[in-house]
């Protein structure tokens, strides 16, 4: 996304459901946001992740 690498991240807890994370990265720097709703399948975790990164980055909510 522009001058942001995007990358979703999760995590199998010890419930057996998956915790969603979101790596930013802007050249050297990176920040990683853990993400409170936990899901059932690795997917819609990644999924939801990407998105909320997305908004990060284009509601420019990253500072």
């Amino acid at each position: 996304m522009g001058k942001y690498l995007v990358t979703p991240m999760t995590k199998l807890n010890e419930a057996g459901r998956y915790s969603a994370s979101v790596s930013i990265r802007r050249g050297m720097h990176d920040r990683v946001f853990r993400l409170i709703p936990h899901f059932d399948s690795a997917a819609s975790a990644a999924r939801y992740a990407l998105a909320q990164g997305r908004q990060l980055v284009l509601n420019n909510q990253l500072t």
